[in-house]
């Protein structure tokens, strides 16, 4: 290791020993020191480089939150290996497409998703070795062999902070779920900057209510331990059981998604809990809530920020109330402009596509070096998001490109093409155009605009379950308008903007 590098295990490592007795973790009732998170790493480390794992493999997880996540992320770290956690929310065939992307040597899954994962038995082959969380049968090994590893087995390995640790996977424009790598560097540099915009410090208790797959999920929880902080670890969300943990355990931060902040403030009013410890809260919202939530919660403010997995997480980031409507400014570790298609920076007010630079920039996607090439170009990572900037440097978004189709729903992302791909697979379907609808629940839903084959009259509701059995069911359409023929361009390819001129109402 050289002398000027520093891994998210260095940084584990400093708060066991700096802090060992201060909590770090809250799950179901457990309390994790950060002296135990150090040592339940090191013999995970242990356990891994005995089962084979060494730099630069592949470590797959499919698992809702769990300290073993966050156990597994630090000894990864500190053999040089690389976290691959999949949304356990995809079908079978996506989990295994995501699986297979990667050619881990070991996966890790909760017993629950066990079935949805034996299609990936035969694909991956004997090189890939299975292991499931609490309890165990074959062809899958307990967890426990490898918790209970000797620290001593995990030896000495050089690992550099620009090394990959992490990847999350995140659609492409055609559809197939693409592989972002993230470096120790990338991570921490994106800690740090949290923690300077909100001032973390020790003090600080997250609510880790997200998923950890998802890179504002995870980026919350490693921020705060960076800090020396808490986090309270949900398995899943639940408003009522987020507002027992906000008033119970004194949560000042927190990620969400709409509708979650909504739940919470309702479940706290029935159940008359005090969540007057919350002092900032990240969102994406309706003004409605947000202007509920700061004056249910007076003491607190609501930032908004924009980011992608590829940039590590946020980029800009700002108070909302300090410019409503905006999606904040560059944050203290990212330069970020806004330019036209032929990457020539545009003026202060112009809309084009977002670009960024920093260390917060990822080192590219998975085996897809040509796509990296695309997206990296002319100095600056090419979001495919669209925005200006006012006078003061404020972001304000203003939807995707035109060559990167995406609709945002309850903070999970659907690509239009993978939905379109289902549906011309049902029998009664011609052609199929899907579009994202403004929703005040979940910020967006998908809508598919439908030609139906000659003779056929399909069922809206039997149209839409059937989608559900080929991807993840949270991207199925929430409704469907069947038309006679589809508006198409002079080139002879669908016209989407008119599409959603006509159809992009609720």
């Amino acid at each position: 290791m050289a002398v000027r590098d520093l891994t998210w295990f260095d940084i584990v490592a400093r708060n066991g020993r700096a802090r060992p007795d201060a909590p770090a973790l809250i799950f179901e009732g457990e309390r994790i020191s950060h002296g135990e998170a150090l040592a339940r790493a090191e013999r995970l480390a242990g356990g891994l480089a005995a089962a084979g794992v060494k730099r630069g493999d592949r470590v797959g997880l499919v698992s809702a939150n769990r300290p073993e996540m966050l156990d597994l992320l630090a000894a990864a770290a500190r053999l040089g290996a690389i976290l691959v956690p999949v949304n356990w929310r995809l079908s079978p065939e996506e989990v295994a497409y995501a699986l297979g992307d990667v050619a881990p040597v070991l996966v890790v899954a909760e017993p629950d998703f066990a079935p949805a994962l034996r299609p990936c038995l035969e694909t991956l082959g004997p090189s890939t070795v299975w292991y499931l969380l609490d309890e165990a049968a074959a062809p899958f090994r307990p967890f426990a062999d490898l918790a209970d590893g000797s620290p001593a087995a995990a030896g000495s390995t050089e690992v550099g902070s620009d090394d990959p640790l992490l990847i999350i996977h995140t659609a492409a424009v055609g559809g197939q779920p693409r592989g972002a790598v993230l470096s120790h560097r990338n991570l921490i540099a994106q800690n740090l900057q949290l923690a300077q915009c909100w001032g973390l410090s020790p003090a600080d208790v997250a609510l880790g209510a997200l998923p950890l797959f998802h890179i504002a999920g995870l980026g919350l929880c490693l921020a705060v331990q960076q800090a020396g902080g808490e986090t309270v670890l949900m398995r899943r969300f639940e408003p009522a059981a987020s507002a027992d943990a906000v008033a119970a355990q004194g949560v000042t931060a927190l990620f969400e998604f709409a509708p979650m902040l909504a739940g919470i403030l309702d479940a706290a009013v029935e159940g008359g809990q005090e969540l007057g410890s919350l002092r900032a809260v990240w969102g994406l919202d309706a003004p409605e809530t947000i202007a509920r939530f700061e004056e249910q919660c007076p003491g607190a403010r609501f930032w908004s920020g924009f980011g992608q997995s590829e940039t590590s997480g946020f980029v800009t980031f700002a108070p909302h109330a300090e410019r409503p409507g905006s999606a904040g400014r560059a944050g203290p570790l990212a330069l970020v402009e806004i330019v036209g298609e032929d990457d020539r920076p545009f003026a202060m007010g112009e809309t084009g596509e977002i670009v960024v630079r920093g260390p917060l920039v990822f080192g590219g996607y998975w085996n897809r070096p040509d796509e990296a090439d695309a997206t990296v170009r002319a100095g600056w990572h090419h979001t495919g998001d669209m925005g200006r900037l006012d006078h003061e440097g404020y972001l304000f978004y203003a939807g995707r490109s035109p060559a990167k189709e995406l609709i945002k729903s309850g903070g999970e992302n659907v690509y239009p093409a993978e939905v379109e791909r289902a549906l011309r697979e049902h029998p009664d379907i011609e052609a199929a155009v899907v579009i994202g609808v403004p929703d005040p629940r979940w910020g967006e839903i998908v809508k598919a605009v439908c030609v139906r084959r000659p003779g056929a009259e399909p069922d809206e509701a039997a149209v839409i379950e059937f989608v559900g059995t080929r991807i993840a069911r949270f991207k199925r359409p929430k409704a469907i308008s069947f038309v006679r023929e589809l508006p198409m361009t002079s080139a002879g390819t669908v016209d989407r903007a008119a599409v959603k001129l006509e159809h992009g109402q609720p």
